[in-house]
């Protein structure tokens, strides 16, 4: 069973007290986005095996949104974070580079 710790009230929630948003840190366009732009937004997503970067909800807590980075493989949690960050934290990414060689977000380590 899935296991996260709530950044804002501390809790270490199991996933039946959690709602999953989808994909964290996605770029949404202005009101000047093309048809294209905004199909991409709505529909794609990257959906790795792998390391993943997650949107959750605490329902059955304090109901706030935060995000999560975890391998869809092995259900590892390499940590969490408030959702108003544009970009995992420096801590998490440096534990995730540390587990898995190799890997970097979006080019940055």
């Amino acid at each position: 069973m899935l296991t996260l710790r709530c950044p804002v009230c501390g809790i270490d929630a199991d996933e039946t007290e959690l709602s999953p948003g989808g994909e964290a840190h996605l770029t949404r366009f202005g009101p000047d986005a093309s048809d294209d732009d905004f199909h991409d937004y709505l529909f794609t997503r990257e959906n790795p095996r792998g390391v993943h970067f997650e949107r959750w909800r605490h329902s059955y807590g304090c109901g706030k949104w935060f995000h999560a980075a975890r391998c869809t493989v092995t259900l590892e949690v390499f940590g969490t974070y408030s959702a108003q960050t544009t970009e995992p934290p420096a801590g998490i990414r440096a534990v995730i580079a540390e587990k898995r060689p190799g890997w970097s977000w979006r080019g940055l380590s």
